[in-house]
């Protein structure tokens, strides 16, 4: 076993891991789709899990929660809150969600508690969406914080392992007319092949003490967080990694999962009907894992490179009568009258594209309520995203990529192949999720579900792909 205090030609690499109880009250708005459901129960709880490393002058944290996205508005906050009691640069730290969809809808409820002046004028219902927004922004912060304070020096070891068992696969389907549908299969008389590939690369991250006991398993892979449904908090299937997880090290040991990116993945059989159920799934992985742990390589030489840029992604444009129009279907949907989905997915997109770059807003006052989603730091920011790209890198030998939004698998393919580390994590999600989804430039060519539900021009997946190589670039030819 190399210790940290002696290894050549690297710096001595500290470590903190914590984790915090995210869970909401039963009576919360749950997330993932387009009505509002209110939770009923938990299944599992939601975590917002936090690794900060530090080594010499650089540190850095990030945080991933049991939540459907990491808004602006979100991220900005938790990060002020954490290095304020840090130190920590807000730029070093990373607001990352697993996408589960089983967990809280918080964005307007965050809105709410953001602009409200006096918190303890809300109704019941809303006195009890701000205590947990509170909460939730304490919680999430406060496991930055008790990581940054455990950090001790560590050695680390990464991996790249192959999924076997199918449990992830391409949901988009190329259609006789040279269209690309979303969700209909392969059995499809007009599907002709699937859109695109899946990655099966689970990539690893183990962080141990100096004496060589196991503190948390960093894993990562791609695939949709969509397997539990009903009206219950879950984790979904990354809980069950957990499980597999600590039954390897023992019960301390805590298991940080990065949803890859998977914007075009999800765990239907595209020949049939199947879904494969979330223990299976979550199984499978753990299993996968578990047994691979023979494959991690302790990196000898664990310099610590901490990278950070911004990409200007550009954003489609609403017009007035566009959100006129928008603004009814939402309020139609919202009595309950049925609405055609295409409609009001590019209601639902449209309206944050409002949000976010018109000033004024063409919808206002009970117009603007109508949106799905809302923004308050990122409300007029103008006619492109500053989205986030940053890197953490360990010497030689590992390096994870963050990445705003809901990304195209084969966008993340493109980051792996160029890397010049051995194994390298993409974490989609982070940060941002205004953007929703972020296809390839091809995929905007095919349209589908998740090219309608994309607040992007064309080219912004790319832009950070770029954005990422040149980190990664930079990170790699420090110091060599």
């Amino acid at each position: 076993m190399l210790h940290a205090s002696t290894l050549q030609g690297g710096q001595e690499i500290l470590a903190g891991i914590a984790e915090t109880d995210i869970t909401p009250p039963v009576g919360f708005p749950m997330a993932g789709y387009f009505h509002e459901r209110l939770a009923e129960g938990a299944i599992d709880p939601l975590k917002a899990k936090a690794v900060v490393f530090r080594s010499g002058d650089q540190q850095a944290a990030f945080v991933i929660c049991d939540l459907i996205a990491a808004s602006a508005d979100f991220t900005i906050e938790v990060r002020n809150r954490a290095s304020a009691k840090t130190g920590i640069p807000p730029q070093n730290i990373v607001v990352s969600a697993t996408h589960s969809h089983t967990a809280p809808d918080y964005s307007k409820s965050l809105y709410a508690f953001l602009r409200a002046k006096d918190q303890t004028s809300q109704s019941e219902t809303g006195q009890l969406r701000m205590t947990y927004i509170a909460s939730l922004l304490d919680q999430t912060a406060q496991a930055i914080i008790l990581a940054h304070r455990a950090a001790a020096p560590v050695t680390l070891a990464s991996a790249s392992l192959e999924q076997q068992v199918p449990v992830a696969f391409n949901r988009r389907f190329v259609q006789r007319d040279g269209s690309v549908r979303t969700w209909v299969g392969l059995e499809h008389p007009d599907s002709v092949r699937s859109a695109g590939p899946i990655d099966p690369e689970i990539g690893l991250l183990l962080v141990r003490d100096q004496q060589g006991v196991p503190k948390s398993l960093i894993s990562n892979f791609a695939l949709h967080l969509d397997t539990v449904g009903g009206s219950k908090w879950s984790a979904d299937y990354p809980f069950f990694i957990s499980q597999a997880v600590q039954k390897a090290f023992g019960p301390d040991v805590v298991s940080v999962f990065g949803t890859g990116c998977c914007g075009d993945i999800n765990h239907v059989n595209p020949r049939g009907k199947d879904r494969n159920k979330t223990d299976f799934i979550g199984n499978a992985l753990g299993t996968t894992i578990t047994e691979g742990l023979t494959h991690l390589t302790v990196i000898d030489e664990p310099r610590l490179e901490v990278r950070t840029g911004v990409v200007q992604l550009p954003l489609q444009e609403a017009t007035a009568d566009d959100i006129t129009k928008d603004v009814r279907i939402m309020k139609t949907a919202r009595a309950g009258t049925a609405v055609d989905f295409v409609d009001h997915v590019t209601a639902h997109r449209r309206l944050m594209i409002d949000q976010l770059r018109n000033v004024p807003r063409h919808a206002q006052g009970e117009d603007a309520a109508t949106a799905l989603m809302m923004t308050s730091h990122w409300e007029g920011v103008g006619d492109s995203l500053p989205a986030e790209v940053q890197v953490i890198a360990f010497g030689k030998d590992a390096a994870i990529v963050f990445l705003p939004g809901e990304v195209f698998v084969e966008l993340g393919l493109a980051i792996k192949r160029g890397s010049p580390y051995r194994t390298t994590m993409v974490i989609e999600l982070s940060n941002c999720v205004e953007t929703f989804y972020v296809p390839t430039r091809a995929a905007f060519a095919g349209g589908g579900y998740e090219v309608t539900n994309s607040t992007l021009k064309p080219g912004g997946g790319e832009m950070l792909v770029e954005e990422a190589l040149r980190l990664l670039r930079s990170a790699a030819s420090a110091d060599r």
